[in-house]
């Protein structure tokens, strides 16, 4: 599985929301990109999911496959991160449902055991550690059928601590998804790899973990062909 995003750039309402950048995203492979806090990193992350409809450029998808079906974006603040206010077994509850998998109050209790996180079932969410709060989100939505690609998205709003998010995406890596990890708050020199950088299109290969089965290209979305920014949960 490989995204690439090819001088993609979105307008807002109010302006420019993200200048041409380019980026690419492949199986069993990191790549970390920064920009600037605000809303250009999240823009991004949900034209790689096919949840805004690029103003220029494209998203190439290989092989077949709907981006909104393969691409997970992960806690994008007012987009899927969860409310605050729930307790963690209830945001797990919702996201297996959104994963098509038993919900129920057992499978919750399973789940979440099998995750070592059962003694914060009834925790408020905003009360979770950055590092449960992280892999919990993330181990969450690479259940989802047919996500093949997972985009983290500031999870440095969270922590100043690189190795909380750092730790998790290299294991979805070496498990074989395509990862990316949207940054905005931690400086360039205390990132793990050489980043993607908002506004460039020459950019750092993606740091591979796993080896890639054999894919080819079959389908592209352009900005006219990928869905606008709506309906299920990214």
């Amino acid at each position: 599985m490989r995204v690439h995003a090819d001088r993609v750039s979105l307008d807002g309402p109010h302006g420019p929301l993200l200048p041409p950048t380019s980026v690419i995203v492949e199986e069993g492979g990191l790549t970390v990109v920064h920009g600037e806090p605000g809303v250009g990193v999240t823009a991004l992350g949900l034209a790689l999911a096919g949840r805004m409809r690029p103003t220029t450029g494209t998203v190439t998808a290989e092989p077949a496959g709907e981006l909104r079906s393969l691409v997970a974006v992960v806690d994008a603040p007012g987009v899927s991160e969860p409310d605050e206010a729930l307790p963690l077994r209830v945001v797990v509850g919702e996201e297996l449902a959104l994963a098509r998998r038993p919900a129920g109050k057992p499978d919750v209790a399973a789940w979440l055991a099998e995750h070592d996180a059962a003694p914060f079932a009834e925790t408020r969410f905003e009360n979770l550690v950055p590092t449960l709060r992280i892999r919990l989100l993330t181990e969450l939505a690479a259940e989802r059928a047919g996500v093949r690609v997972l985009v983290l998205d500031t999870p440095d709003r969270h922590t100043s601590d690189v190795a909380t998010w750092a730790e998790v995406a290299r294991t979805q890596a070496t498990r074989g998804f395509a990862v990316a990890v949207l940054t905005a708050t931690t400086p360039l020199s205390a990132l793990p790899q050489p980043p993607a950088r908002i506004g460039s299109a020459e950019q750092p290969d993606p740091v591979r973990y796993a080896a890639p089965e054999a894919s080819t290209e079959i389908s592209t979305a352009t900005g006219a062909e990928t869905a606008a920014a709506e309906g299920d949960r990214a």
